[in-house]
């Protein structure tokens, strides 16, 4: 036996094997057994072992250094060679967004407003690269002040275009050259957000609009938001608004307010249904939105009314200039009759009008449309079939769901009843189990990332920052949300992050959950890329999701490397991935992780199972 395996190498050696070839053979069994032993005592330390199991203070850059050692050894073991590092794009690149590209839709065949929507079978990708950062781009101000102030050099729009954009001027001011600054009064509500949002609440017989949740309205669709100075208002009450307006190169409603920390995503009234399930929202607010809802038969009224639960609201604010004399109010009133008789057909009141102000409330009576006369027709469907960017439909939706719900019924908080939680097909105490998981994995993730960004920002003498350091993150993207426990954690410890909880749609429907609990959230299909602009949140979590793609999806239409590259575009410089899975998929991610550029760290949790933590940070490329 000896002499066969002599003979192998002499055939590949000769004779005698290299002494240089010994050499390294020694040297690599010498730090093999160095960094192994090592590992095994300090490395891969179990978590539950230390004397506070919920907080990881010792954890130190060094210490999971090993492990990236270790996972690299065992990939040269294996004969695999570290992949090139993906190039950065063009600067035409810098605030891409995919499925968007207005020329390749009108080539295409697309018109009448469908060149400028979602067309994701059209726009695909060339060669892949990484989305750079603009060359005056700033890491984004904490909260509360980075709501207000925003660096102009990270976003795609410049001072000539405030200067020359009317009204705007009213509610920007520059305070430096690189600085945008937003006024709590603003320009595009008459007399100033607050002003406004007190006469909507008003209206609705309130007496403040810090009365607004008694009424049942905890989430508001914001519709062509301007730059967030609304749901800003809203989100210093307590309620979560979501902004939803149509892609734009230049001067992105989307794209401010979410570099100003406010949940928003690109959305269009054109020719399919927004992303939500039927009855979804207590509110859909519209402000000079730009949208005819007369047009198309009505059916962006009845989209309107498909989002809004059983009693919520429709508020429609006109344009800003106030009619003067006969001819302008008889041309309003021109236009507001059609809306008005549409709007009976589906069984809405019209509560109040004031100044250029409507409100309509929905029906709480699921049997009103048949008894109206022309009423518009009921869709025949499942009673909760999911809608993902399905084509508007001239019927009424969610009347036989089991969430036909009034709002003024429903629970106030993220703690759901038992009756609640049976009409989505959850048991309490997995409910609870499920949030009970979370309270201890944001612990957790805390502990594990506040050293990594306390050695990237050290703490400056004097700040009161209390560990963990919370506002240092404004938003996080949870790709695979499940019942939005992630969120009720947040929530729970009351710290200023809110969450966008995406649902994937191969994945079992909770979206509607997590909407009835107060939460931002949205349907989203992971082998498409995400409806948001670059650098647009700081931490993106991803629990289960590369395992539960590769059981549900093909590789040929769900790549990994593409999906990974997708969140590098969203995540803005310095921010963080952490990604919880299966070993296998975690030692996939992280020598892909390598690729794009991404300071990659494996967390062995030592718990019995074979699942891993992937904690990743973006780095700062500036070129």
């Amino acid at each position: 036996m000896r002499s066969s395996w002599f003979n192998k190498l002499s055939v590949i050696f000769g004779p005698r094997p290299p002494v240089s070839w010994l050499l390294l053979c020694l040297i690599s069994i010498v730090a093999l057994v160095a960094v192994l032993g090592s590992s095994s005592s300090n490395t891969f330390d179990s978590l539950t072992s230390i004397q506070k199991p919920d907080i990881y203070t010792n954890y130190r850059r060094l210490k999971e250094q090993a492990a990236v050692d270790y996972l690299e050894l065992r990939t040269l073991s294996l004969g695999v060679s570290r992949p090139k590092e993906y190039d950065l794009c063009g600067k035409e690149r810098e605030n891409f967004v995919p499925c968007y590209n207005v020329s390749a839709n009108l080539l295409a065949g697309f018109l009448d407003g469908e060149e400028f929507d979602r067309h994701c079978e059209i726009s695909r990708l060339g060669e892949r690269c990484l989305v750079r950062p603009p060359k005056d781009y700033k890491i984004p101000l904490r909260w509360p002040a980075g709501r207000d102030v925003i660096w102009s050099g990270n976003v795609k729009i410049t001072k000539d275009q405030f200067l020359s954009s009317g009204s705007m001027t009213k509610r920007l001011m520059l305070l430096e050259e690189n600085q945008i600054a937003f006024h709590s009064e603003d320009g595009l509500i008459f007399d100033g957000v607050k002003d406004y949002s007190r006469q909507v609440a008003e209206m609705i017989g309130l007496g403040s609009d810090s009365e607004f949740g008694q009424a049942g309205v905890h989430t508001i669709l914001d519709i062509g938001c301007g730059f967030g100075s609304f749901a800003a208002h809203l989100v210093s009450l307590k309620l979560m608004a979501i902004c939803v307006a149509a892609y734009e190169a230049t001067g992105s409603q989307v794209q401010l307010a979410l570099e100003r920390g406010l949940p928003a995503m690109i959305g269009n009234f054109i020719s399919r249904q927004l992303p939500y399930p039927s009855l979804s929202f207590d509110m859909v607010h519209c402000a000079q939105c730009g949208i005819n809802w007369d047009q198309k038969d009505g059916m962006f009224l009845i989209e309107v009314d498909r989002l809004l639960k059983p009693g919520g609201y429709f508020v429609l604010t006109s344009p800003a200039t106030k009619p003067r004399g006969s001819s302008l109010s008889m041309k309003k009133r021109g236009m507001l009759k059609p809306m008005q008789e549409f709007a009976e057909k589906i069984c809405w009141t019209l509560m109040a009008q004031q100044d250029e102000t409507f409100i309509w409330q929905k029906t709480v009576d699921s049997h009103c449309h048949l008894s109206r006369k022309q009423a518009i027709p009921l869709c025949q469907e499942g009673p909760d079939a999911v809608k993902y960017y399905q084509p508007l439909v001239p019927c009424i939706s969610g009347t036989t769901s089991k969430r036909w719900i009034s709002i003024q019924k429903r629970s106030a908080g993220s703690q759901l009843s038992s009756a609640e939680l049976e009409v989505h097909g959850v048991k309490p105490e997995d409910f609870s189990e499920d949030l009970q998981v979370w309270r201890m994995a944001l612990k957790n993730y805390w502990s594990l990332l506040t050293p990594l960004i306390f050695s990237d920002h050290p703490k400056r003498p004097g700040d009161e920052d209390p560990l963990p350091p919370f506002n240092m993150i404004r938003n996080v993207m949870d790709m695979n949300a499940q019942y939005g426990g992630l969120n009720a954690a947040f929530q729970e410890e009351k710290k200023s992050v809110w969450v966008m909880n995406v649902v994937p749609v191969t994945a079992r429907d909770t979206l509607s959950l997590i909407l009835d609990r107060g939460f931002a959230g949205v349907l989203h299909d992971w082998c498409e890329p995400f409806p948001t602009y670059p650098r647009t949140y700081d931490m993106i979590h991803a629990n289960g999701l590369l395992s539960h793609l590769s059981e549900k999806v093909s590789s040929e239409r769900c790549d990994t490397m593409d999906l990974l590259l997708e969140m590098d575009r969203i995540l803005r410089p310095e921010g963080w991935v952490v990604i919880s899975d299966k070993l296998g998929a975690i030692e996939m991610a992280r020598s892909l992780a390598t690729q794009i550029r991404w300071e990659a760290r494996v967390i062995d949790l030592q718990n019995g199972s074979d699942q891993r933590l992937l904690v990743c940070q973006k780095p700062f490329v500036k070129k």
